[in-house]
C-alpha cells in the first residue's frame, strides 16, 4: 500500500484512513467529521491531501501534436500556462482515465491522472510516443494539496501569495521557502487552489497552509467530503460515471471531446456514436423521502422497468437530503419521477438538473 508523503501529518490527527486507488488516505478527521468538513469548503475554506493523484510528464520536440493525436480534448484550444480537462480513451470509446493536462509550452506537458489509472496512462502514453519524446510517471515525485472554498485566496495572500491566477490555469510560486505550482483547479465547486510541492517540501508547504488558515477557521478535510462535493457538483469519478464501459457521451462528457479534429484514440467510435447518438447518459436524481440512493442500485420507471443504475449517490450536507448520478436510458426526461431500489424498498427520485448546488469557481 503507498502512502503520502503526508502520511505522518493524518495518523497524527487520527485520521480514519482507508485505500484509494492503492493509497492510504485520510477519509475524515475525529472532531469534524464529513459533514462539518463539506460545509467548511462551501462556506470558508478546506484543505485536503491528495497525493494519491497521479502525476506524469510528457516532453519533447512534438509533444503537443503528440498529445493530441492520444486525447480526446484540443489542446490547441489553451495556451502556455493554462490547463485542460480531458480523457483518454481506447479504440472501442471506453474511458481509460479522465485527467487534467496543464501546458507549459508545446514540448512541455505536466499530467494529472487518477491514482488508480496512472500506470495505465504511461504505459499508453509510453507505447504510442515517437522518438524524441520523453513520457515519465512522477507519480511519488509530487505532492498535490488542494486549498478549497471562497477564503482559499485570503489563505495564500496571508502566505504574500498573489492569487491573480485565472481559472484553469498555473504558475509557479513560493509558499515558505519551497517551490511550487499554483493551479486554479479543484474538484468541489468551489474557488480553489491545488497546489504542488516537491515530495520533500510537501510537509513544509502542508504546515505554511495549516497556520494561515486557522486566522479563517479553516478545516482539514478528508476524501469523504471531497466525494460529497464532487457529487453535488455532478463531477464525475472513473470507476462510477466514467469508466471502460462508458463512453464520455454517455457520462455527459462530450464538451470534453475535440470533434473537429482529425483522429484521437477512440475518436471513430466516438464520432459514429455521436451520429447514431448514446443509448445511456448521466442524470442527476433528488430524493423525495428520507432514503438515499447509493452506487449499483437499481433506477426503475413509473412501470417497474429497470432504466439504469445509480453511479454515485450520497447524503447532501449543503440539501439536507439524498442525492445520486445515474446512467440511464436517453428517453429518461428532466422532472420525471423514478424508484431507486434502495435493499428492497421503493424510494422516490426526481430527475434535476446539475448541478444540484450553485458553482463558485469561478
Amino acid at each position: 500500500m503507498n502512502t503520502s508523503p503526508l502520511n505522518e501529518k493524518h495518523l497524527a490527527l487520527r485520521a480514519k484512513m482507508s485505500d484509494f486507488g492503492g493509497w492510504m488516505m485520510p477519509i475524515e478527521y475525529p472532531g469534524c467529521g464529513v459533514l462539518v468538513e463539506h460545509l467548511a469548503v462551501r462556506e470558508r475554506v478546506g484543505m485536503f491531501d491528495v497525493s494519491h493523484l497521479g502525476k506524469a510528464s510528457v516532453v519533447g520536440s512534438g509533444a503537443l501534436d503528440f498529445l493530441n493525436s492520444i486525447l480526446t480534448n484540443d489542446l490547441r484550444k489553451i495556451g502556455n500556462g493554462a490547463a485542460q480537462y480531458t480523457l483518454l480513451c481506447d479504440e472501442n470509446g471506453g474511458v481509460v482515465d479522465d485527467l487534467i493536462a496543464y501546458r507549459t509550452s508545446e514540448e512541455d506537458f505536466f499530467l494529472i491522472p487518477n491514482a488508480s489509472n496512472t500506470t495505465e496512462v504511461v504505459k499508453v502514453l509510453h507505447n504510442k510516443a515517437p522518438m524524441g519524446i520523453t513520457i515519465k510517471n512522477l507519480h511519488k515525485d509530487y505532492a498535490v494539496i488542494a486549498l478549497q472554498g471562497p477564503l482559499a485566496p485570503k489563505v495564500l495572500e496571508k502566505l504574500r501569495v498573489k492569487t491573480e491566477i485565472e481559472y484553469m490555469a498555473f504558475s509557479k510560486k513560493l509558499i515558505g521557502e519551497a517551490e511550487v505550482i499554483i493551479c486554479r483547479t479543484g474538484y468541489t465547486g468551489e474557488l480553489g487552489f491545488e497546489i504542488i510541492p516537491k515530495v520533500g517540501d510537501a510537509s513544509l508547504v502542508w504546515d505554511c497552509l495549516a497556520d494561515a488558515m486557522k486566522e479563517f477557521d479553516g478545516v482539514i478535510c478528508g476524501l469523504g467530503a471531497r466525494d460529497t462535493l464532487r457529487t453535488e457538483m455532478g463531477y464525475p469519478l472513473h470507476g462510477h460515471e466514467l469508466s471502460l464501459q462508458i463512453s464520455p457521451l454517455e457520462a455527459n462528457a462530450s464538451w470534453a471531446v475535440g470533434w473537429n479534429k482529425d483522429e484521437f484514440s477512440g475518436s471513430k467510435f466516438l464520432k459514429s456514436q455521436k451520429e447514431i447518438g448514446a443509448e445511456y447518459r448521466s442524470i442527476a436524481l433528488r430524493s423525495l423521502d428520507r432514503n438515499i440512493p447509493r452506487a449499483g442500485m437499481d433506477v426503475k420507471n413509473s412501470n417497474g422497468q429497470i432504466v439504469g443504475q445509480v453511479t454515485s449517490g450520497t447524503y447532501s450536507p449543503s440539501l439536507k437530503h439524498g442525492i445520486a448520478l445515474a446512467r440511464v436510458k436517453t428517453s429518461v426526461l428532466i422532472g420525471e419521477k423514478l424508484v431507486v431500489d434502495v435493499r428492497g424498498r421503493e424510494a422516490s427520485v426526481e430527475v434535476v438538473k446539475l448541478p444540484f448546488v450553485t458553482s463558485n469557481v469561478r
